[in-house]
């Protein structure tokens, strides 16, 4: 866990590294600065990475108890040693079986920073052939080609890279400059604070830098970028700490990135999950990959970007746990070969809105023991529009609902309309670490909760989030340790709350027409009783507004003096 100390030296570096990459802007609109800022910053970790493997491969080359030991005796000069030791420095598998990406010379930071000094025009160091083997005509001979033909150089020699590294520097509109400034401010991020190395420095970078670009974006950014708060509380609510992870609209990555942490703080390994996601935007797709790959977690995108609902790239996959946070009331989707699909389980969802085609998306996609969270538009708790109604009511009847949560307004970027979260579990029953919860839902009313981090943005507190999901694992009997337990009146801990939580059987849900709101279920938060009689009370409250509008009339009057001395009159 980071400590207080590095977490300030964090926010320290965030705020002085985007107010200088900001300043450096100029002329680029937010959603093409992403991509030069974002890919500069990938190019940084992955020769900070070979960096750091081929400093600790020098060590055990010159080491007479490791296997890879090089022997200056068995040379005829320490000339040619010195020569051998940088000839293994450079044999790719040392790196590889390190799972530390290959950074050919051409395309390694320190090359990249030297060389974007250079007069436009000068030849590069590696002649006048690029990365793919072409001559290099004069014109391109500038820093943005610099780059692009660093990032070339790294996707051909990394196949699991390909396609996924944004060349298109030099077709930016900064001149080599700003470019340069750019690159030398990236080389400011350190290799190691603390404890914290340099996967750690960079993926924290690379993620306070995707949230400062979707609030600088505002509608379109919140497209790739879910307020890490509400990742977070799905998080801690859902626990995905082994097994399949699947986001089939996965933006940036957020949902795969704090499962990360997730696994780590409560000291498991990133290993123990697979990562499976989607995402129809191209950029978005590789900024997700870039995301990944600096994390080191293994990843399975699909070899390109896909429409989810209608080209599913990962049609056979059963994941344990699901996460997403799709577009709200997305209306252009439907296409005729969806009628009669597979995943139409509960009832074919309305033409003009997506909502319950990505519910029983996800649901198709879960294992028999899997559970999911999606956030959606207020309205589909409650819509009986078309068939969304009779969706509702089968998946509820199939008892698939464990959990629907009223979250705040103003918590997106790129949308006002007020969401909730449905969390649901293929598995009811009683598990070594879950009392049975069939036939029970758990309604949160989270609208009073958070803070307004400025004019524009709501966002969750730490504390916010710790209550909400305590609430849910107290509900789910996760405290309990493995013993069953038959009936809620016996999990320790819970109980109900007025104006916040609430368990309900199944057969109140049908009371109420299968409305899933929380508010029609919570109440109303106890006030504390007025102890006070009716006729004491208004008699204090005449007495205190009679002494007012006295007051009122004193400084009226002695406003009027004022302003006569002035030669001023009312």
């Amino acid at each position: 866990m980071t400590s207080l100390e590095e977490q300030k030296f964090l926010n320290d570096l965030d705020k002085k590294l985007w107010t200088a990459a900001d300043k450096l802007r100029s002329t680029l609109s937010a959603a093409e600065y992403k991509h030069a800022v974002l890919g500069l910053i990938f190019v940084k970790y992955v020769s900070d990475s070979f960096a750091s493997r081929r400093k600790d491969l020098e060590k055990d080359l010159r080491n007479p108890e490791h296997d890879y030991f090089l022997d200056a005796a068995d040379f005829n000069s320490p000339e040619e040693y010195e020569a051998e030791i940088n000839l293994e420095l450079e044999v790719r598998d040392y790196y590889t079986e390190k799972n530390v990406f290959w950074v050919p010379m051409r395309a390694r930071w320190k090359v990249l920073q030297d060389n974007a000094k250079l007069p436009a025009g000068a030849d590069l160091p590696w002649s006048k052939i690029n990365a793919k083997g072409e001559e290099v005509p004069e014109k391109m001979k500038t820093v943005g080609f610099l780059i692009d033909d660093s990032l070339e150089a790294i996707e051909k020699d990394n196949p699991k890279l390909k396609g996924i590294l944004n060349k298109t520097y030099s077709r930016l509109n900064l001149d080599d400059s700003k470019l340069g400034e750019l690159i030398d401010l990236v080389a400011t991020i350190p290799f190691n604070h603390g404890s914290l190395g340099s996967k750690d420095i960079l993926g924290h970078v690379y993620e306070y830098f995707l949230g400062q670009f979707a609030s600088a974006e505002g509608k379109k950014g919140g497209q790739f970028y879910t307020p890490k708060s509400i990742v977070s509380l799905i998080v801690e609510m859902l626990q995905p700490y082994k097994g399949r992870v699947y986001d089939p609209a996965m933006g940036s990555g957020g949902f795969f990135v704090q499962s990360e942490k997730f696994i780590k703080e409560f000291g498991g390994k990133i290993d123990n999950i697979s990562v499976y996601g989607q995402e129809y935007n191209h950029t978005t797709w590789q900024l997700a990959a870039m995301n990944m790959a600096i994390r080191g977690i293994d990843f399975n995108f699909g070899k390109q970007p896909a429409d989810t609902m209608n080209n599913d790239l990962h049609p056979d996959l059963r994941a344990d746990y699901i996460m997403a946070n799709p577009p709200f009331n997305m209306k252009e989707w439907w296409q005729e070969k969806l009628e009669g699909d597979v995943r139409w389980k509960y009832g074919t969802p309305p033409q003009n809105n997506a909502n319950f085609a990505w519910l029983q998306h996800m649901i198709h996609h879960l294992s028999p023991q899997g559970s999911m969270a999606l956030l959606l538009a207020n309205g589909s708790m409650s819509s009986n529009t078309n068939s969304e109604g009779e969706i509702r009511k089968n998946i509820l009847e199939d008892d698939l609902v464990e959990c629907m949560v009223a979250l705040p307004g103003q918590l997106f970027t790129n949308t006002q309309i007020p969401a909730c979260i449905w969390f649901l579990n293929k598995n009811k029953e009683a598990t070594d670490k879950k009392r049975a919860r069939k036939g029970e839902v758990l309604f949160i009313d989270a609208r009073e909760k958070g803070y307004m981090k400025d004019r524009v943005l709501r966002d969750f507190t730490l504390d916010d989030i710790k209550d909400i999901a305590d609430t849910f694992h107290k509900w789910q009997g996760s405290s309990l340790s493995g013993v069953e337990v038959p009936a809620l009146s016996e999990v320790e801990g819970y109980e109900d709350i007025p104006g916040f939580c609430k368990s309900v059987t199944l057969d109140d849900i049908r009371k109420n027409d299968y409305v899933l709101t929380p508010g029609r279920y919570v109440g109303t938060e106890e006030q504390e009783e007025d102890s006070e009689p009716f006729a004491e009370k208004m008699t204090r409250l005449t007495t205190d507004l009679k002494k007012q509008l006295a007051e009122g009339n004193r400084l009226e009057a002695e406003i009027k003096k004022q302003l006569g001395g002035l030669g001023y009159e009312l």
